[in-house]
């Protein structure tokens, strides 16, 4: 016990470092409302007056150093088994830090399994309470509080810290400023400084309106779903508190990413989305009854749109007189965390600065990321992982996101026992070296020590940081599902379990803080303004409606410019081919990159590395930022890009488009994880973002995109039409035949033509460099307007350095992208034409490289080629239909139109243009396939077969012969 001197002496003595921080805090609350004060601080300002750290510091230093002096003395004449009694209180004291979140009470329905806590008791390490209360506090506890005296008052203190609302897991961080920074704020009260009465009323007012918000829909909407938050009440608290702290730190956008559990309450209390839209999109959608579908209920018609728990918004609030910050919510698909990278790039757009040459400069502090994760889904979805790996990696990190794991402790109807391997939902993030706070959903004020928490180790170390919310699910996985069929005992037991607004009242009512009047007063309040929502909505229902107008099908502009005068595109290139003093270029690649120094001169060549960079440098030039990243896209995966040079000698590394004089715009390339799912998301979410900026994303391979499925369907092909988010993302994607076998050959080209439609995007299959060159530059153009379109290039390979593909510099001078492609030399006597072969990509090289074969032999006859005509399809789609038909139009006596490719039947474009051609063929004209039958494999493993075969198609394609062959046996028709 403390003496009489001791209690008439000022209390400030007491506090040091965050705890005297944090007194100092609350006494300025204080002289602005003392009722703002918890009332136990407010007792002690009006008896002592304000903290002193000048009194306090050197009462702090004198006992430490008497206690330092006393420790030192009790060593020295201590016995050996003194020390030993040491060594295991720090054993005892370490594995508490470590482990004591095995032993918390933050499962608010008892669910968790037993667990080994021997490792947190004195007596698995033979420590009786005497042992303890012998040791001094400081060398077990070396920032132990004042009021800690001794090992057995440590004990019970670190025993209340990592054992009873919180479970903090901080022993996996690597970094020990971070670790002890951690263990310093659980220890010295961060975690659970008490927060002041006006809060706590303000938070039960809050918990009141997300509860009342549920109870209404459901009463109004008998049998719609809606997802509910009930169980996790305080995600909305958590998510407002989050955006006071981030705009209080300076972050001017706050942008979010969640599923669709609690997805409704959030859009409506955080996003301030009014209560009236969300209950008309209840009110009007058709189909209440179906189920157990998340996509079953429409919200609109006129245009395709998306379920309302689908959706996303965007609100602006003001942290102060001079700061607007935005927060918005992403709209995200049932795929769950498929969203998380898409916010992920979000955030890195919003932060970086693109309007300077070289790099963005991104301003970490500008934006901050929050995602909102299922149990089950941040356990079994390899996309939490692939994004977690975005945390230190330079085209990528974002200054730390913020995670909230919603834990209700099921997966639709799938246990936790039976959905995942680890102990703890969160464990995933341990190898991000990720800290993690367990939190029970039902204990608010704890909920909101670990936001803030959370939010302060983010500002100060710019890290990711974990909650894990533990709570429960009070409806089934929708609020159509009946749970107790496949969990009766475990909803038995919620049914009969407290809902966290009741639980906090008890807490406030035994405070004086509130009282039944006035919760009920407040709670009437808010039933009247729901009311009145659906009372509007339902009037303005009867005076009709009006559905949203399809404007996908909109034409495009006709014309771009993207030419270059050619003297601008000789002094880009003359630029691009100067290294800093002193910086050395790779002898063998110096050699390469110097042949492009001629080659825009009179009867040069542009290769398609060079007509790349080209369209790069003019696009910078123009003022557009570009962002391109994939597998090794500094140098490209079949080495034609080398953007980013090495110095052999020193290690150093230049990119000659940030040193460019021309460029008036930022050029990011970075090599990216080697993942695609969550990458392509990123730049997609980035690309959203920042609409000005050209983003493009490199597969190392075409069909590496197979991994990245996810976002092509749901966001990249669907999301102008499911939210109006406007893309204008490129994928390049290497494709084509050589022999490499079924995983290097096929980029997968028809499934992007079978989700061609509503003009959603842009595919092409290029045979050129200038129209390559073009290509991009018009992509550019369209950015951040109407106009803007996904843009899917079948990328080239073998033909990056074919000699065909090559461009005269008069072709990016003084040409422009042409959707159709006619073959030079052919089709001058339109009379005599009766095979039109329509192809598109390496395939069209293949055949003009065997047209072009004979032509060295002087000796030989010359081949007449007169009954035939090429055209290439470059832009697959939108079909070129008009090109098409003024091309089959000018041949009177077309016997045949076929569709030559080296993709097998049911594979490449066949499928989607074969009933293009039909609409078009003449009359008399047969339309024909020739290419791989059908397979379920893209290509053969074996180099002499695929040999084979493409002789075959080029063989058969060339052979007058074959004009009266009955087209099936070639069609591979079965």
């Amino acid at each position: 016990m403390r003496t009489d001197h001791e209690i008439n002496q000022s209390p400030w003595k007491f506090y040091y470092g965050p705890n005297l921080g944090y007194i100092q805090e609350m006494y300025e609350q204080y002289l602005i409302n003392p009722n703002d004060v918890d009332s136990s601080y407010r007792e002690l300002f009006e008896l002592w007056g304000p903290p002193s750290p000048a009194a306090a510091a050197p009462a702090a230093q004198e006992q430490s150093v008497k206690n330092g002096a006393a420790a030192a003395q009790t060593i020295t004449s201590a016995d050996p088994a003194f020390l030993k009694k040491v060594v295991d209180a720090g054993k005892l004291f370490r594995n508490i830090r470590t482990y004591g979140h095995l032993a918390a009470h933050n499962d608010p329905l008892g669910l968790t399994n037993g667990t080994d806590t021997s490792l947190l008791k004195p007596e698995t390490y033979r420590l009786t309470k005497e042992d303890l209360a012998a040791i001094p506090a400081s060398l077990i506890w070396e920032e132990a509080p004042e009021s800690i005296q001794n090992g057995w008052d440590a004990l019970q203190k670190l025993q209340e810290t990592y054992t009873q609302s919180f479970g903090f897991e901080f022993g996996h961080i690597h970094e020990e400023n971070e670790r002890i920074w951690l263990n310093r704020q659980a220890e010295t009260g961060m975690a659970g400084k008490p927060i002041t009465a006006t809060e706590r009323t303000e938070l039960l007012n809050r918990l009141i309106e997300v509860e009342q918000f549920e109870t209404f829909l459901q009463r109004a909407f008998v049998g719609q779903k809606r997802f509910s938050i009930e169980g996790n009440d305080m995600l909305v608290p958590m998510l407002d508190e989050i955006v006071r702290e981030l705009a209080h730190d300076g972050a001017r956008h706050i942008l979010m990413g969640m599923a669709h559990r609690g997805r409704l309450n959030v859009l409506t209390h955080v996003l301030g989305k009014p209560y009236g839209k969300i209950f008309s999109e209840f009110h009007h959608a058709p189909n209440k009854d179906l189920i157990p579908s998340e996509g079953s209920i429409g919200i609109s018609f006129g245009w395709t749109g998306d379920v309302k728990y689908h959706l996303g918004a965007h609100r602006s609030v003001k942290a102060g007189e001079t700061v607007e910050t935005r927060i918005s919510l992403a709209n995200n698909p049932s795929h769950l965390e498929y969203v998380n990278p898409v916010v992920e790039g979000f955030t890195r757009a919003a932060q970086d600065d693109r309007s300077k040459p070289g790099y963005p400069v991104p301003d970490f502090g500008a934006a901050a990321a929050v995602l909102i994760h299922g149990d089950a889904a941040f356990a079994g979805e390899g996309i939490v992982a692939e994004t977690l790996n975005f945390k230190k990696l330079p085209g990528y990190e974002n200054g730390g996101t913020i995670h909230i794991i919603v834990n209700n402790r099921i997966g639709f109807t799938t246990e936790s026992s039976d959905s995942r391997s680890t102990h703890y939902a969160s464990d995933l993030a341990k190898g991000y070296e990720i800290p993690i706070v367990h939190v029970s959903a039902d204990d608010p004020e704890a909920c909101i020590a670990a936001v803030r928490m959370a939010c302060e180790y983010r500002h100060k170390f710019h890290k990711d940081f974990l909650i894990d919310m533990i709570g429960y699910r009070r409806y089934g996985h929708n609020e159509t599902d009946d749970p107790e069929t496949t969990q009766p005992l475990l909803y038995q037991k919620q049914r009969n379990h407290p809902r966290v607004v009741s639980i906090y009242e008890n807490v406030l009512k035994g405070k004086g803080l509130v009282t039944d009047e006035k919760l009920e007063q407040t709670k009437q309040e808010g039933l009247n303004r729901l009311q009145a929502a659906l009372d509007e909505v339902k009037e303005n229902d009867k005076q009709g409606k009006t559905g949203r107008l399809d404007a996908s099908a909109r034409l495009r502009s006709k014309e771009i410019k993207t030419a270059v005068p050619l003297d601008k595109l000789r002094s880009i290139n003359a630029n691009l081919l100067k290294w800093p003093e002193g910086f050395t270029v790779y002898n063998k690649l110096e050699r390469i990159l110097m042949r492009r120094a001629d080659a825009l001169e009179e009867g040069g060549k542009v290769d398609w590395g060079q007509a790349e960079t080209l369209a790069f440098a003019t696009i910078l030039a123009d003022g557009k930022p570009i962002r391109l990243s994939g597998q090794d896209s500094e140098r490209a995966t079949f080495a034609h890009r080398n953007l980013v040079l090495h110095d052999p000698q020193t290690g150093a590394t230049h990119s000659p488009l940030h040193t460019l004089p021309e460029a008036n715009a930022s050029f990011a390339v970075y090599n990216s994880p080697l993942s695609e799912a969550s990458v392509l998301g990123f730049d997609y979410g980035y690309n959203v973002y920042s609409p000005e900026t050209l983003v493009i994303w490199e597969a190392q391979y075409g069909d590496f995109a197979n991994a990245a499925q996810v976002i092509i369907d749901q966001f990249l092909s669907a999301g102008r039409v499911k939210w109006s988010q406007n893309s204008s993302l490129v994928m390049l994607l290497p494709h084509g035949y050589e022999g490499q076998g079924p995983e290097h050959s096929s980029a997968r080209l028809e499934r992007f033509l079978s989700l061609a439609a509503e003009d959603n995007w842009t595919v092409a299959n290029l045979t050129s460099a200038a129209q390559y060159f073009h290509l991009l530059r018009r992509q550019a153009a369209i950015t951040n307007t109407e106009e803007a379109r996904p843009l899917i290039i079948m990328a080239p390979k073998s033909l990056i350095r074919n000699s065909l593909v090559a461009s005269d510099p008069k072709a990016l001078s003084e040409g422009a992208f042409q959707p159709v492609l006619e073959q030079p030399e052919l089709g001058g006597s339109p009379k005599k034409v009766e095979r039109l072969i329509l192809c598109s990509g390496k395939i069209s090289i293949d055949l003009a490289t065997a047209l072009e074969a004979g032509k060295d032999d002087e000796s030989a006859e010359p081949t007449d080629w007169s009954w035939l005509h090429i055209a290439r399809v470059e832009q697959l789609y939108p079909f070129p239909k008009g090109d098409v038909e003024r091309i089959i139009a000018r041949f009177p006596n077309l016997k045949e139109i076929m569709w030559v490719q080296e993709e097998p039947q049911n594979m490449g474009a066949w499928n989607y243009i074969e009933p293009r051609i039909r609409a078009r063929a003449p009359r008399k004209s047969v339309v024909r396939f020739i290419g791989l039958p059908k397979r379920s494999s893209p290509a053969s493993g074996f180099q002499y077969i695929h040999n084979m075969e493409q002789q075959r198609i080029i063989s058969v394609a060339l052979n007058r012969g074959t004009l009266t062959v009955n087209a099936k046996e070639d069609n591979g028709d079965e």
